[in-house]
């Protein structure tokens, strides 16, 4: 998946997942506000004036001949009312009896008022060796339902059913999400993959029907249009690499031919020595632009063929020792034993001119000297070519700089950044066609370092 269809997705699971998450805060909110709108009746239903609790504590603080002030003042404090019968229906002892109360019961009368109200106020008991210990709440406090049973087995099961419901719920959603997502994904997946090419500045040919194909047609007609441009982009390259060849040709060759004038003084065999140099800097540059052009817009054919892959870079470091490295600059060639017979199909030309073009850059680099080792090894089933040097290197930011930022062949920014880099663009480029891929290291004072993996097993 390209990086633009993550970026959809993510879009996508985003809004998806804010669905859900909104569910969610709806439950806990509902939840809360139960809790909330609840919460006095439950701290007052089961907190310390509760019929449970109110029972134990007077129970505790009385007998059958009467109770402790603290009890009595407790039960006037919250408006309550007590009394304690003893075996015979009599009252031993009262609290705050409302007149309307009797003092004398039977025990019909005690099997009635035990499991609901008596004269309308809610009545909860307590037994004990010498009697029964009633207190009476205020009318309308509490309501006790003495004609209605469940069976406790359905009780047991209603946390279940909750449980359930909410497991089920929670699946729907998730099923939801996840069809929802596959058929997005599904129906724009071509178009995103297809945005994703043109931006990479290459052409493309989609075919969608129903109600995305409007979309796709503009696509394609986008496409048609950055075909046109890269091709008319790279035969301007291609024609102006060319017409500058015979004039920098003429400029070469009277520079070299004053440089071997032996009339000519030698502040002017200086100058020409200069301008034959960089004569052959911008003939080195126009060929990387073109070369680069041709890599860019998939116009350079490459003549791949098998080889050692240690052969050539060999045969490199003796071709660039013999053109005549200066003393201060040494190079070093490690080729692992595992890769001396690998074997890679590539370009060799090219592959000459990614090596060629890392080396130079360490070179101009390191103006005072430096050592360059090309090195070789296997990497779990990879083929690693390193070049690295131990000159001056570069700092952090620019080696981010340099990682991150777009070449200016390769920036759609209105604003032209004439960044140079060329040679490093051309190696990444050779790279990418040979399907590699090319890591940079670097720190300034400890050298600068560009790893090479080249896909597939090399074949011995």
């Amino acid at each position: 998946m390209n990086i633009a269809m993550k970026v959809f997705s993510r879009y996508i699971s985003k809004h998806l997942l804010s669905f859900i998450g909104l569910i969610l805060a709806l439950v806990i909110l509902n939840i809360a506000a139960f809790a909330f709108t609840f919460y006095n009746a439950v701290s007052k239903n089961f907190g310390s004036i509760s019929p449970q609790n109110m029972l134990k504590q007077v129970a505790a603080a009385s007998s059958s001949n009467g109770l402790t002030n603290e009890a009595e003042r407790m039960i006037i404090t919250n408006s309550l009312w007590a009394m304690y019968l003893n075996m015979e229906g009599s009252c031993n002892w009262t609290v705050n009896l409302p007149e309307e109360i009797p003092t004398e019961y039977s025990i019909q009368d005690i099997a009635i008022f035990s499991k609901g109200y008596l004269k309308d106020y809610p009545v909860f008991v307590w037994s004990d060796a010498n009697g029964l210990l009633v207190i009476g709440y205020p009318k309308n406090s509490y309501m006790k339902i003495t004609s209605n049973y469940y069976p406790i087995d359905t009780v047991r099961k209603i946390p279940l059913f909750f449980l359930g419901i909410i497991v089920f719920d929670l699946l729907v959603l998730f099923l939801a999400y996840s069809r929802s997502k596959a058929q997005i994904s599904k129906n724009t997946e071509p178009i995103i993959s297809s945005i994703a090419i043109l931006s990479e500045g290459k052409s493309i040919n989609l075919s969608v029907s129903g109600e995305l194909s409007e979309i796709a047609d503009s696509i394609n007609k986008a496409s048609n249009i950055i075909s046109h441009q890269n091709t008319a982009r790279a035969n301007w390259i291609s024609g102006v690499s060319h017409d500058i060849r015979t004039p920098l040709s003429m400029i070469m060759g009277y520079a070299d031919r004053i440089v071997n004038d032996e009339n000519a003084s030698s502040r002017i065999k200086e100058q020409a020595a200069v301008i034959s140099r960089q004569s052959i800097i911008i003939k080195d540059l126009v060929q990387d632009l073109n070369l680069v052009s041709k890599l860019e817009y998939e116009m350079q054919p490459l003549r791949k063929e098998n080889i050692r892959l240690s052969k050539l870079l060999r045969s490199y470091a003796i071709d660039l020792i013999n053109s005549g490295l200066p003393d201060f600059y040494s190079l070093e060639i490690n080729i692992s034993p595992d890769s001396e017979s690998s074997m890679i199909e590539c370009d060799t030309k090219l592959i000459t001119r990614a090596v060629n073009n890392l080396v130079q850059n360490s070179i101009h680099s390191n103006p005072k000297g430096c050592t360059i080792i090309l090195s070789l090894q296997i990497i779990e089933s990879k083929l690693l070519l390193t070049v690295r040097d131990n000159g001056i290197g570069i700092s952090v930011e620019k080696l981010e700089e340099l990682k991150n930022k777009p070449h200016y062949m390769e920036s759609t920014d209105d604003r032209l950044d004439l960044r140079h880099g060329l040679g490093l663009l051309l190696v990444r480029q050779i790279i990418e066609a040979h399907h590699g891929t090319i890591e940079i290291e670097s720190r300034l004072q400890q050298g600068y370092k560009t790893n090479i993996y080249f896909s597939g097993n090399p074949r011995p």
